[in-house]
């Protein structure tokens, strides 16, 4: 197994997702590539030696020596407050990467793929969606993404456009647009509703607690467990 090595990224690019989540572009030398769904690992050093470090989803497709990271803010944290608030264009940052294999969607398989995500559990989700487009893959694709309220939905203009290439469905838990489809309230079966006869790969990612309910009304649903990945996040301070 090859060994990963850190490397020191430069911050090219930044935008805001929502109040509380920014989109971080790093140019990484000498990057390997990535498979959509994989993470990075990511480490800050204070200027008493006194080391932290995170893992961050890569919301980007595999387009060369730039990747990127949506940070959303942790009230209380040690990292992400730093990395939405503090860093700035031109700030160097320590990382490696690529890491994980399981939660990574295969741009050459046809099939089709359901992805369901939680809050910025919709990260890597994003990756898969960006590498379907870009790839021009003819897999049929649907994202449930479950949000709170409308100012808390991130990427909301290009979900908006890559409707054209999967169907998209929005789940507000806590407030919904005026003119939405549902009314506000926790994804439920029917949310999910995409029929396992056609047989999806699964990607699930969010809190712990969402993966868990999500995964269960999949399987209560008759999807096959083999065929849900999940990938889980929370417990400890970002």
């Amino acid at each position: 197994m090859r060994r990963l090595s850190w490397s020191i990224a430069t911050v090219v690019d930044t935008r805001w997702e929502t109040a509380t989540a920014r989109t971080l572009v790093l140019e990484v030398p000498g990057w390997a590539g990535h498979l959509p769904g994989q993470h990075l690992d990511l480490r800050l050093t204070a200027d008493d030696g006194y080391r932290a470090q995170r893992s961050y989803s890569i919301a980007s497709a595999p387009l060369g020596p730039r990747v990127e990271i949506t940070v959303q803010r942790a009230e209380g944290g040690e990292v992400s407050p730093y990395l939405v608030d503090v860093v700035t264009i031109g700030d160097r940052l320590e990382l490696r990467g690529p890491v994980g294999g399981w939660f990574a969607w295969d741009a050459t398989d046809p099939g089709p793929v359901l992805l369901v995500g939680g809050g910025s559990g919709v990260v890597p989700l994003m990756a898969m969606l960006r590498t379907h487009r870009a790839v021009g893959s003819g897999a049929p694709f649907r994202l449930v993404y479950s949000v709170r309220s409308p100012d808390e939905l991130m990427y909301a203009a290009e979900l908006d456009d890559l409707r054209a290439d999967a169907d998209i469905d929005l789940v507000f838990t806590r407030e919904a647009p005026p003119d939405h489809h549902r009314p506000a309230g926790r994804i439920t079966l029917s949310d999910l509703g995409t029929a396992p006869s056609l047989r999806p790969t699964v990607y699930v990612c969010g809190p712990t607690g969402f993966v868990e309910a999500a995964a269960a009304m999949l399987v209560t649903l008759g999807h096959d467990e083999r065929a849900i990945r999940t990938e889980r996040y929370g417990g400890g301070r970002a």
